[in-house]
């Protein structure tokens, strides 16, 4: 796992998105994995106005609200279609969210996981990370060899994504299709964008702590090639803090990267 701090939100949203666009530029038929939620807001505005070439590109989400049609302005599909999906030039049907309205949410789940595979795997993950350290919809306990199912979510996840809901949690559904941690850790390479100062201490908990159900995202801790991004804020908690900014300065991977 590398973790880069950058000064400012936005600087950490720029390096996030500067490295999706440098994988698609290198494979223009990119399989990316995809994540919602008011972090990536930038990481897409930014990705939309770089004139990148999408057209071979193809996209999984994590996530899905059951019982959420994919037209209501509160599905995930209809925020990737806004942010990013409808503003650049990739083939809607190479787009891919999990069916919240599936009437058999189990034979739907194995068909996201078909999907994938049959895809070729995901080669670039963004994830997000929640107040309770979900990755997806992991929520605590969530095996850290799960796989694409339906999942219920915490009262905290369900707070944290009220903003969507005009500000009430009680509107936020209940359940959700996800991919699992399992699905998440089959990806070559994972990106974790944190920014804010509600992400400091369970982020330093993922990445500084023991791997545990308890924190999905600590699972990432195990994958070959992690990189976790945070500007100043999430990353006030962290311990080790001199050692990933030497890091960063002296990697010679970050060298295009540094400013």
């Amino acid at each position: 796992m590398e973790v880069i701090i950058r000064p400012s939100s936005a600087e950490a949203a720029m390096l996030a998105a500067r490295l999706i666009a440098a994988a698609l530029r290198v494979k223009p038929h990119l399989v990316l994995g995809l994540a919602t939620g008011r972090t990536m807001e930038q990481v897409y505005d930014l990705l939309a106005n770089m004139e990148l070439d999408f057209a071979a590109c193809r996209t999984f989400n994590l996530d899905e609200y059951i019982g959420v049609p994919p037209d209501d302005e509160h599905s995930y599909r209809s925020y990737m279609n806004q942010r990013l999906l409808g503003r650049v030039n990739i083939r809607l049907t190479s787009t891919h969210v999990p069916d919240g309205m599936a009437p058999d949410l189990g034979a739907e789940a194995a068909r996201y996981e078909r999907l994938i595979g049959e895809a070729g795997g995901i080669d670039l993950q963004l994830l997000g990370i929640g107040e309770d350290g979900h990755i997806g919809f992991n929520e605590p306990l969530s095996s850290l060899m799960s796989r694409t199912r339906e999942k219920a979510l915490s009262p905290a996840t369900r707070r944290q994504n009220a903003a969507m809901f005009g500000g009430d949690a009680d509107r936020v559904p209940k359940r959700a299709l996800t991919m699992g941690v399992g699905t998440i850790l089959d990806a070559r390479r994972v990106v974790l964008l944190a920014t804010g100062p509600a992400k400091a201490a369970v982020l330093a908990r993922a990445v500084e702590g023991p791997i545990t159900a308890m924190i999905s995202a600590s699972a990432l801790q195990l994958h070959p090639r992690c990189t976790v991004i945070a500007d100043e804020d999430a990353a006030s908690a962290m311990a080790q803090r001199e050692y990933y900014d030497w890091a960063f300065q002296n990697e010679p991977e970050w060298e295009g990267y540094r400013p």
